[in-house]
Order: C-alpha cells, then structure tokens, then sequence
C-alpha cells in the first residue's frame, strides 16, 4: 500500500471519528446508558424523596427516570463543609431538578456539569466596588445558580422540599429553574423563547411582575413569594416553584401567568395524566 493510500485512509478515518464525536456520541453515548434497568434501590428513593414522582402516570415515572438515569451519569457531585454526597442525596436533587424537563428536552441541561451541596445554608463573602470605596458583604444562602454551569445547593433545604409536596418553597426547582433561563445567555426570567409564546410571555410575565411590585410597594399580601419581586429572574424561578408546588393557587391567582407556564414547561400540573414526554 503506497503513502498516498495509507495517508488518506488515515485522513479519512479521522474525519469519520471527528464527525461522530461531534455529531452523534453524545446520543450514542445517552442511548448506551439509557439500555441499562433503571435500579431499585433508585425507585424507592424515588418514591420516598420526589413527593411528585408519586403521582405521576406510569409513562410519566419511565420518562422522569430516563432523564434522571442521565442527569446522575453526566453531572458530577460535590460534598462542601464535609458533606457526603450519597445515593438518597443525588437521586432527591435529579428527581426534582429533572421534574423541570420531564415535558422538554433532555437537551436544556446539557450545561449543567456539576452541583455542589452544602450541609446548611452557607455563608457567601463578596466584594464590593463603588468607585473608590470597597466594601465587602456576607449572604448566607441555600442555594444558588451560574452561567458557568454549576448548581449549589443546601441539603437542609433540600430536604425540606422532599418532605413537602405543597410547599410554596422548593430550593432545587429554584435553582434549575434559574439553569433554564440561562440557556439564552443570560439570566433574564425569559426562558428561549419564540414567535406568539415568546409575546404572550413578555406581556404576561412584564404585567404579572409590575403587579407583584405595586402590591408590595403598597403593602398587600401579595399572590406569590415576595421574593419573586427582587428581579425577574427571581420571579420566573419563584413562579416556577409555584407552578409545580401550588398549580392550584398559581391558576387561581393568575391564569395567565399559569397559561405561559403551562406552554413553556409543556406539561399542565394538575392534569398530568395527559401529558406525554420524550427523553
């Protein structure tokens, strides 16, 4: 075999492989993991710590577990302030994390590639700039998102949302809310959108969030978390808790708001035996 031919079959095959790497191994890869069972021992964790995953049809639970089956296999876990990361730890976070996307693509969390939980809310230190004064500041906080792809997470709270279906606060539908939005960049409290959706919901969100503000500013017992007022970022994520918490209230309060919601995550709550969901 001459140089020629030897050099261009190894040309060849190196562009065959770049392609595939590029093209097609992250799917090959997802479908290789997603022939494996589904394992007990995550069922029953299941069960016990993704109060949502309880009631869901049975297509539902095999979607909701083909995504966590590759939320677990592609996102690294790191105990901070001595925490052990274990089973029960990782499968309450995907569980509800994947709750987000059980009606979307798997796609959306591809740049999430770590998440970080502390024992406790934690103490965060900044450092602060005003022209010629630096100030610096301490947050404690229970959870928080990056651009950067990186989720942290306070197991207190964490813990808290697993324990209660109901509740108006659930920090890992906050955080990975906030993971959604910025998938367009930044985070902005609008998702990627387009066409009529993307109107409905800049009309919608702009009109429910000024409501929100004018309720609070005047002191009325606002229709959602106070919280959701600091910025719209904030707002789609507390709306997000809502949504998946309180379907009933949201609805009630804010049809609209709950309409927008409803077309984004692809999935109406309080009627989840009509949904359908691919990985």
């Amino acid at each position: 075999m001459s140089a020629a031919l030897v050099f261009a079959v190894f040309a060849v095959t190196l562009i065959a492989a770049a392609v595939f790497f590029l093209f097609y191994y992250r799917t090959w890869r997802r479908e290789r993991e997603l022939r494996g069972p589904f394992p007990k021992s995550w069922r029953r964790h299941m069960e016990t710590q993704v109060p949502l995953y309880r009631i869901l049809p049975k297509h539902l639970k095999q979607a909701l577990e083909q995504r966590v089956q590759l939320f677990l296999a592609e996102k690294e876990f790191y105990g901070c302030d001595g925490f052990e990361v274990n089973e029960r730890v990782k499968l309450t976070i995907a569980g509800h994390a994947c709750m987000l996307i059980l009606a979307r693509p798997y796609s959306d969390f591809d740049d999430v590639r770590s998440i970080l939980v502390y024992p406790d809310a934690y103490h965060v230190r900044g450092v602060h700039s005003d022209g010629m004064v630096v100030r610096e500041s301490h947050e404690i906080r229970a959870g928080e998102a990056s651009s950067r792809g990186q989720v942290v997470l306070a197991w207190k709270e964490c813990e808290h949302a697993a324990g209660n279906l109901h509740s108006s606060h659930n920090v890992i539908l906050h955080e990975f809310a906030h993971q959604l939005d910025y998938l367009d960049g930044t985070a902005d409290g609008a998702p990627p959108l387009s066409g009529e959706q993307a109107e409905h919901w800049q009309h919608t969100m702009t009109k429910a969030y000024e409501d929100l503000r004018h309720s609070l500013s005047h002191h009325h017992k606002p229709w959602l978390d106070p919280y959701g007022a600091t910025e719209p970022a904030e707002f789609f994520a507390v709306l997000t808790e809502a949504f998946f918490q309180q379907p009933g209230h949201l609805k009630d309060k804010q049809s609209e708001v709950y309409k927008a919601l409803q077309g984004y995550y692809r999935l109406d709550p309080m009627n989840l035996s009509d949904e359908s969901a691919k990985p």
